[in-house]
């Protein structure tokens, strides 16, 4: 089992580079011990401090960022059991809701809880694995459809896009892809499974989390400038932000400042109305946030 880490605290931001009023973090991970929720066996760590301590946490994070609005995303530390994430969105109130895990062959009355529990959509793992399959996506996309609700993914684009195209374009729901799509920053934004990605948001059949830089590269994280860069270019109604909070399954990379992440995307899309776009409009119309 991997020692576990505690996310750095916020740094302060001046007010010109604070969020805009609205202003969503789309990718966070809630998390408690396994005395507070039970842990998935197969997890490769364990959370590293208490629920009350992460959401407090938390809370300090989204005031140094300016940011009110957040999507909780169900981590595989917890399996099947959404509990945690169900909570996290209860405690942090309006503004906020949750992506929740399913496994194949789910029926309505389950996604009828996620309705009720203000989770909008399922998460599907190709990096690390997880209790969704495509095709089990793909089998639950039309009752997904009904519910307003999406599928999120992490795929890595160089190897997985091509294949997953026709499909994604064919789906009744939207496909919302974490972390910049997981590409090889070594292959350039050209690469075809990347190009695959600009195409799917350019079609609006997708959207892509502007999020987890530093599993790609170290900080400043400029080696991601011309693959974001491409992204936004591509459709900036497609793009959203996250902090990927609190940094979980690092995997060798170094536990970022989440400030640092926040001046890279300020960096990379220097255009306030393009930012507002994409912080403000984008989750509010895909998450259902009400003004």
């Amino acid at each position: 089992m991997a020692k576990p880490t505690s996310p750095l605290p916020p740094q302060p931001i001046d007010a010109a580079h604070k969020a805009p009023e609205n202003a969503c973090d789309t990718h966070v991970h809630l998390l408690g011990g396994p005395d507070e929720f039970p842990l998935f066996d197969g997890r490769t760590e364990d959370p590293a401090q208490s629920y009350a301590a992460y959401l407090a946490d938390y809370k300090a994070q989204l005031a140094a960022l300016g940011i009110t609005r957040g999507v909780v995303v169900q981590s595989i530390f917890y399996g099947l059991d959404n509990t945690v994430t169900v909570q996290a969105v209860r405690d942090l109130g309006h503004g906020f809701k949750g992506i929740g895990l399913l496994p194949d062959g789910a029926d309505a009355a389950a996604l009828d809880q996620f309705v009720e529990w203000n989770l909008k959509g399922v998460r599907l793992n190709y990096v690390h694995g997880g209790v969704l399959t495509w095709d089990g996506a793909k089998a639950m996309a039309p009752m997904l459809a009904d519910r307003d609700m999406h599928i999120q993914m992490l795929m890595h684009a160089d190897q997985h896009m091509e294949g997953l195209a026709d499909d994604v374009r064919a789906l009744p729901v939207p496909v919302v892809f974490d972390h910049i799509g997981w590409p090889d920053l070594s292959l350039g934004p050209d690469h075809p499974g990347f190009q695959a990605l600009c195409r799917a948001l350019a079609d609006g059949d997708a959207y892509v989390k502007l999020s987890g830089l530093y599993r790609l590269c170290d900080a400043p994280y400029t080696q991601a400038d011309a693959h974001v860069a491409a992204l936004v270019a591509a459709n900036p109604e497609r793009c959203l932000w996250g902090s990927d909070w609190p940094h979980i399954m690092l995997n060798g990379a170094q536990m970022p400042q989440t400030t640092d992440l926040w001046q890279t995307f300020l960096r990379a899309v220097p255009d306030a109305a393009t930012r507002n776009t994409i912080l403000v409009d984008n989750p509010a119309r895909l998450y259902g946030f009400s003004t």
